[in-house]
Parts: structure tokens; sequence; C-alpha cells
């Protein structure tokens, strides 16, 4: 029994250490976009986004206003948007946005990491032509005509349409990722989230081993408080 219990309390924390991370992340883009284009989301694009996606994680209203009031105040940090580019093991490439107050301190943590599991760091944009960014967004199905629902995206800018167990995935291109946003709220569709993504053009094909090598870097990255996003190439199984 007492096993049982430490093994319900071990997965409870998990979740609650995954949930604040995600909080700590979605707080970081609510304060960029803030700092970008204001604390009024009615004419800030991507801070109606960021709420949107706080809303799909459940992220509690107040924790939204305060952050957005951070981001006004003078006692917010002043935080800036870099990405970072390098080589994890086995030719693997590897893109990390992060978000930070301290650019000093984050790029010696993500040399640290990439170094400790036998990668490298690589010069800024080396690694941009192996990377397509995409608008990725995650919506529930709309009532109605699917077809004429995918028709009329297409003219603004839908290049892919999947079918998940999340909803719908639609895929634009990096410049048409505004339109396709304004698009979704006239048509008073539920984003359940949205992100500008890196895809890989082509990928690594890993063995059960080498891959499991690659991940011990991938979520080390992730884990850091600055780091926001990562993208690699390895080919998924």
């Amino acid at each position: 029994m007492g096993r049982i219990f430490e093994k319900r309390k071990y997965r409870m924390f998990a979740r609650w250490a995954k949930t604040a991370k995600a909080f700590t992340k979605i707080g970081k883009e609510i304060a960029v976009a803030v700092k970008l284009g204001g604390p009024h989301p009615e004419g800030n694009p991507r801070l109606r986004m960021a709420i949107q996606t706080a809303r799909s994680l459940n992220m509690p209203k107040d924790r939204v206003e305060s952050a957005i009031k951070r981001a006004v105040s003078k006692e917010g940090a002043a935080l800036e948007e870099i990405v970072y580019e390098g080589y994890a093991k086995y030719g693997v490439a590897v893109v990390v946005e992060a978000a930070t107050d301290n650019p000093t301190r984050t790029v010696a943590v993500v040399r640290g990491i990439f170094s400790h599991h036998g990668g490298q760091m690589a010069t800024t944009g080396a690694l941009d032509y192996l990377f397509q960014r995409r608008g990725v967004f995650t919506i529930d199905p709309p009532s109605g005509d699917l077809d004429q629902f995918e028709l009329d995206l297409i003219d603004i800018g839908l290049e892919d349409i999947f079918e998940t167990d999340e909803g719908l995935l639609l895929y634009t291109s990096f410049e048409h990722y505004g339109a396709m946003q304004r698009a979704l709220e006239e048509r008073h569709v539920e984003v359940k989230g949205a992100s500008v993504q890196r895809i890989p053009l082509s990928t690594v094909e890993l063995n059960p081993e080498q891959q499991a090598e690659v991940e011990a870097l991938i979520n080390a990255l992730e884990e850091d408080d600055d780091v926001q996003n990562v993208f690699h190439n390895v080919k998924a199984e």
C-alpha cells in the first residue's frame, strides 16, 4: 500500500511540475507579447494568442492578468528573445528558442547542456536552411461543412490540415500566420493553441539507443526555465 501511495504521489508531483513549467513558459510569452505590442489584447494579436494558449492549459485567469501587469510594471524583467543553434550527437540539428533577462547566463547554460551531452553550439543562422518556419494552429472542428471551411482557409494561406485526438491541426506558411489568426477570429473558431514552429526539411534516422541519447539533450534543454521551445530534425518513429 505504501509503495502504491508513493507512486501516486510521484505521479501527482510530476504532473504538477509539468504544469508549473508550462505556466512559466506561457507567462514569459505573455511578457514578450506585451513588450512588443502593448498590454491590450484587442490590439495585440500575439498577446491574444498567448492568452488563448494559457486558457487551453487551464492557467488561472488571475495568473494571466498578473503576467500582463508585471510586464508593464517597472518590476517586470526585461526579457529578450534569442535563438541558439547547435548539433547533438549523430549530426542532429537542434534549434533553441529562449526568452531571458540575462543572455550571458542563458548562453552559458545552453552551451553547457550541449557539451555535457556530446553536442556543440553552432553560429547563429548556421542551421536556418534545415528548417522551415510554419504557423501551426490547433482548433476544435467547426460545425458545418468542413470541406467548405477548408476551401475558405486555403484562400488565406492554409497549406495542410490534419485530424488529431486534440482537434484539427492547421498549417500555414510563416508569412500567413497573422492572416490565418485573424481569419479564425473572424469566424469565431476556438483556437486551442497556436505557435510558429520550425519544421525540419530533412530528418536524421536514429536507432533506439542513439535516439535516447539525443532525447536526453533535448529534455535537458526543455527543462531550463529560459528555454521556450526546442526543435530538432530527428525522424519521428
